[in-house]
């Protein structure tokens, strides 16, 4: 009996190309469905949240160009025109200018105080190995996770004893303070993401620490110190405890404590376009600084995952 074997492949001719006929299954129309339904569900509840966010800022910053008058009898309707006299009424009359003047000189020094400090300290803890080192990191881990309620009375009276209430530089120093425990947190884990073989090169060729770091390492480290820059900016220009107990004096206030005595005296007064014009003005530096920097934020939070 005879058995039919099946035939020899045929080899390719040379010059031509074998193409495999198996093709990979097709994802199943199941899951490529449930795929489609979530990515709906997300994006609606994305343009839902950015509705909600924008909606009251847009509406904020409409208010503050009308007159008294239209905001109580057509709230939601378009200025008929742009009343820029509340703005200056505000800048002037509400001492909103001194306020800001004042926020910028605590905000930027703070927040250059708190950069240099904490990239040094996260430095030396990220890269160098001595005695006590985890329980220093731990320290400012610690720092993180206690309440400001409970330090206002002993910060106030220690302030006090320095001589430094009711300061400006006094205000800077508290802030320094109030932030370094997050930013050596962070920068620390952004350290250690850098390569040591750029450091090691500049031993080599003779550089010094300082200079390696100042040089080199901080360079490298833009994106996170963007980052975290940007993340002290938003909670020092809205600091409003810290200012309250340890800055009484009526001349050097800040933006926020300038806000509520806004708040209070034009509610009396009936100025409330006055009222949203001081309440925009404090509001467009935090948007301004989030929609320049808004890249190298992302960057530097992901920059850690990619290297």
């Amino acid at each position: 009996m005879k058995t039919t074997e099946p035939p020899a492949p045929v080899p390719a001719e040379p010059g031509t190309t074998v193409t495999k006929t198996d093709a990979p299954p097709a994802p199943p129309q199941k899951e490529k469905k449930e795929g489609t339904v979530l990515n709906v569900f997300s994006h609606g509840i994305l343009v839902l949240w950015a509705f909600m966010v924008v909606l009251p800022l847009l509406w904020a910053v409409m208010t503050s160009f009308k007159d008294d008058a239209s905001i109580f009898g057509s709230p939601w309707s378009l200025p008929d025109k742009l009343h820029f006299d509340n703005w200056s009424r505000a800048w002037t009359e509400a001492h909103m200018g001194d306020y800001f003047l004042n926020t910028v000189l605590v905000v930027g020094g703070s927040l250059i105080g708190t950069l240099v400090l904490g990239s040094m300290a996260a430095y030396v803890l990220a890269r160098f190995d001595f005695p006590g080192n985890r329980f220093i990191y731990y320290l400012f881990i610690g720092g993180m996770s206690f309440p400001i309620m409970l330090a206002l009375v002993p910060l106030f009276y220690v302030v006090n004893n320095m001589g430094l209430l009711n300061t400006l530089h006094g205000l800077i120093l508290v802030y320094i303070a109030y932030s370094l425990p997050f930013t050596v947190f962070f920068l620390t884990a952004f350290f250690r993401t850098l390569p040591s073989s750029v450091a090691e090169a500049a031993f080599v060729d003779g550089a010094s620490h300082t200079r390696t770091f100042f040089q080199i390492m901080l360079p490298m480290a833009k994106p996170g110190l963007i980052s975290v820059g940007i993340f002290n900016f938003l909670g020092q220009w809205n600091q409003y405890m810290l200012p309250t107990v340890l800055n009484t004096d009526p001349d050097k206030r800040v933006l926020t404590q300038g806000l509520v005595q806004l708040a209070v005296s034009q509610g009396y007064k009936g100025d409330w376009s006055g009222l949203f014009a001081g309440l925009v003005m404090a509001m467009l530096p935090v948007l301004a600084a989030y929609i320049i920097f808004q890249r190298q934020v992302v960057q530097g939070l992901t920059a850690g995952a990619l290297k």
